[in-house]
């Protein structure tokens, strides 16, 4: 799986084979999104508006938000609000602002309490326009001012002028003096709007009249993140861990899953797959501690990186696949064989299924079970047996634990003729008392072949 690109095949079988792991950490990152929604307290936002009259252009806008969030702002309305216990540098990052569409600042409040988030952005918004307005009276230039009314008055009196030519003028009776009263009106007009646009470029009567547009509407909702938005993130966040945590796992992991890299490892080729009933884990001495039952509670006894085989459908098919793969060495091995079934240490599957073997092959060839730690390998001597059929589960041991094994078997003048496979499929209901079992006790070695006493 290292190698392989993660398919949907792959996630849903952990779905499948880990759901109640991956339950219960969703379960516990929901506990734990609820404990942080306990540490802070639910805030609510609300948000008061401000128009700015004449045009802006868009850097003059976002100067004004920062003016509207400005140290100078806040803490007069941490002042006007005397609220125990705060200040303007508590207030500074709960309150907000943004320029929006038609020359509108947008000022948000947020609080403990819908009633003090609505107090808080009012506050401030009336403080920024108050702000803004000394701002500009403050920069205004005197010289300019006095200027502006000189020139103001110079208006009025040239319309004044123009139309006393007007009525001096000869009413209507050439076509000179009609022309002459024309160009005088065209010349007020002019005037006027020069004189318009001119009180319109000037800064305090452009840009001073900021008006707060109603106040801020009172919150009816919590404002994000929600304690169960806490909640929902929690469970997804842990989720999304545990499953990611199954994935990396499987791609670090150096244990060889697949036939062909099995039997690479041990230097052999796979003769087949073969599977035994799922047993009852609780009556094996070594599952019967809490470890072991919350283990399995968790289904952190069931492998999910190992493709499960093919299942059997009945025992008659289960026994096909053994008869075929006693077969299969009948036909590598000449005769006489006898053979050495070997089985890493602590793998129940195998043993069992060795045991198999031993019934399904009838004697021949003639099988002798042993059990070799992985740890240190150690294989009996070269005696009768003419080779060494490996008997395993996929993805329980590593390629050097693989290796090692081979090597025992060489150092022993053991060939390892073959390798088989063990998967689990679910138990079947028991057979009648009319049909014989299927359970077979393994010869081990240091036992008779025939008879299984010690020697």
């Amino acid at each position: 799986m290292s190698d392989d690109t993660i398919r949907l095949v792959t996630i849903g079988r952990i779905l499948r084979r880990r759901w109640r792991l991956l339950a219960v950490l969703t379960l516990v990152g929901a506990l734990v999104g609820y404990g942080v929604s306990l540490l802070f307290p639910p805030r609510y936002t609300t948000s008061a508006s401000v128009l700015l009259p004449g045009a802006w252009e868009e850097r003059a806008l976002l100067t004004q938000t920062e003016i509207a969030t400005s140290s100078v702002v806040v803490d007069r309305a941490a002042a006007t609000l005397h609220w125990e216990g705060v200040d303007g540098r508590d207030l500074r990052d709960r309150v907000s602002a943004q320029a929006a569409d038609g020359n509108i600042v947008t000022i948000s409040g947020t609080a403990e309490t819908p009633e003090r988030a609505q107090q808080l952005a009012d506050q401030v918004a009336q403080q920024f326009v108050g702000y803004a307005a000394q701002v500009v009276g403050d920069n205004g230039d005197p010289e300019a001012a006095a200027q502006l009314t000189a020139l103001r008055q110079m208006v009025a009196q040239t319309s004044s002028r123009i139309t006393e030519l007007a009525d001096a003028a000869d009413p209507g009776q050439t076509v000179e003096s009609v022309q002459a009263r024309t160009d005088l009106e065209k010349l007020r007009t002019t005037l006027q709007e020069a004189m318009n646009k001119l009180e319109e470029a000037d800064p305090s009567a452009t840009k001073a009249g900021l008006v707060v547009m109603g106040p801020a509407p009172r919150p009816t909702g919590e404002a994000p993140p929600t304690r169960w938005q806490l909640v929902g993130g929690g469970a997804l966040l842990f989720f999304l861990v545990a499953l990611i945590g199954h994935l990396t796992a499987a791609r670090m992991s150096r244990r060889p899953r697949t036939d062909p890299e099995i039997a690479e490892a041990l230097g052999s080729t796979s003769l087949g797959t073969v599977d035994v009933p799922a047993e009852r884990e609780a009556h094996r001495p070594e599952a019967r501690g809490a470890r072991a039952r919350a283990r399995r509670l968790l289904g952190l006894d069931v492998r999910w990186d190992v493709p499960a085989p093919p299942p059997s459908g009945d025992e008659a098919s289960r026994q096909v696949r053994y008869r075929r793969v006693c077969a299969r060495l009948r036909e590598r091995v000449p005769a006489p064989r006898r053979l050495l079934a070997v089985v890493p240490e602590g793998d129940a599957g195998a043993l069992r299924a060795a045991g198999q073997l031993v019934a399904a092959a009838g004697g021949d060839p003639r099988l002798r079970v042993v059990e070799v730690g992985v740890d240190r390998p150690l294989v009996p001597d070269r005696d009768t047996e003419s080779g060494a059929l490996v008997v395993l589960s996929p993805g329980h041991w590593t390629t050097a634990e693989l290796a090692g094994v081979a090597e025992a078997c060489a150092d022993a003048r053991h060939e390892v003729v073959g390798v088989v496979l063990v998967g689990t499929s679910p138990a079947r209901p028991a057979r009648s008392a009319d049909r014989p079992g299927d359970a077979v006790t393994p010869v081990l070695a240091g036992a008779d072949d025939a008879t299984g006493v010690a020697r």
